[in-house]
């Protein structure tokens, strides 16, 4: 039986491995690049198959040259991809274990991050319902730590299955080995390229403890006269803030916020507001958020277009692709937003979106 598998496996590896691949269907930047090898894993066993294989085995322990995707939600390609580009589509969701106070969920990392949230609040649990309707895949979500209004994947993350391609070996970190940041993790740094998230096991709880005061949200829940409101009710009012703000990838290209927001000392955050009082900040701790948005906003780019590209009417931190943009363009204007930012209030914003190839400002 195990004979049959293995052939089987080898034949499911050698249909699904495609050469010579345009990536503009596997990014929401909708850029044209090329990918050399590209294929799409549904189940973790197929890593090792994808290593054993004659033409693309000598790519996978190599940082360099694969590059794991989801939905491509948070990615930027400057030029093609001399190399193999893996799609995670492993799917599943399922119940670990459960007790009176709440539930331990696990998804494969090719869920799309939105159907957990939908899962999750139709079933009355709480802990990700701030992080509805952000764009990708379960997988993405530690890699990025993603969050939105006061809330981090980090939070509700118990731990993340992954197979490290370079040792050729399974292991389960824990949320502390994953050492989560802002927007950050292992996964950015020592893990980097090296590693396939299989899937992410997540603690929800029964009891919805609502974060409620944080930008429009508090707005929302007095117009619509709630008080106490539940994991669903919640999950729609973000999805109703995000879609009145921030571009659908389906109409315009795009990745999401562009810069991440930097974070300041006290001190830097007094010299800042001695010259500009109206500066939007946010406190981290002992330490504090600027606002990206509001920054690249006076520095007069809200809006602006440069040739296909440009900064997005509504919200400055989302940089769009108005059709037949290029990779190298968008970074271009990126850069221009960046410098500008530097120049008028002596602080230099980093990208949230990865750029692939990298690439320094």
């Amino acid at each position: 039986m195990s004979i049959l598998k293995a052939i089987f496996d080898t034949i499911a590896v050698m249909i699904r491995l495609r050469e010579k691949i345009s990536l503009l269907p596997f990014n929401t930047f909708r850029i044209d690049a090329g990918a050399r090898y590209l294929f799409h894993l549904t189940d973790p066993g197929e890593l090792r198959e994808l290593a054993d294989h004659r033409e693309v085995g000598h790519l996978v322990p190599d940082k360099e040259r694969v590059l794991v995707m989801g939905q491509g939600s948070n990615i930027l390609f400057t030029s093609d991809f001399d190399g193999l580009v893996i799609i995670n589509e492993i799917k599943g969701i399922s119940i670990i274990s459960e007790d009176n106070s709440g539930v331990v969920v696990e998804a494969g990392a090719g869920v799309i991050w939105n159907e957990l949230v939908g899962y999750a609040v139709s079933n009355g649990l709480s802990g990700i319902e701030n992080l509805a309707l952000i764009p990708g895949t379960v997988g993405a979500a530690p890699v990025q730590n993603i969050g939105a209004y006061g809330v981090e994947a980090a939070e509700a993350i118990e731990k993340v299955r992954l197979y490290n391609r370079c040792a050729g070996e399974w292991l389960e970190l824990s949320n502390r080995e994953c050492r989560f940041g802002y927007r950050d993790s292992i996964f950015k740094n020592e893990l980097k390229n090296s590693v396939v998230i299989c899937s992410v096991t997540f603690r929800l709880s029964r009891s919805a403890s609502p974060r409620t005061d944080y930008g429009q949200i508090r707005e929302e829940l007095d117009r619509r006269g709630l008080v106490d409101p539940s994991p669903a009710q919640m999950a729609g009012i973000i999805a109703d803030i995000r879609r009145s703000k921030l571009p659908d990838p389906a109409e315009l290209g795009n990745a999401g916020s562009f810069f991440k927001n930097p974070v300041v000392s006290p001190d830097e955050l007094q010299r800042l507001r001695e010259q500009f009082p109206e500066a939007r900040y946010f406190r981290q701790g002992d330490q504090y958020k600027i606002s990206a948005g509001w920054l690249i906003e006076q520095a007069g780019w809200k809006g602006r277009r440069v040739g296909n590209a440009g900064c997005y009417e509504k919200q400055a931190l989302i940089l769009v692709n108005y059709g037949g943009t290029t990779g190298s363009e968008v970074f271009d204007l990126a850069r221009q937003i960046r410098e500008s930012v530097r120049e008028k209030f002596g602080i230099s914003l980093e990208s949230e979106v990865n750029i692939v190839p990298a690439r320094n400002f």
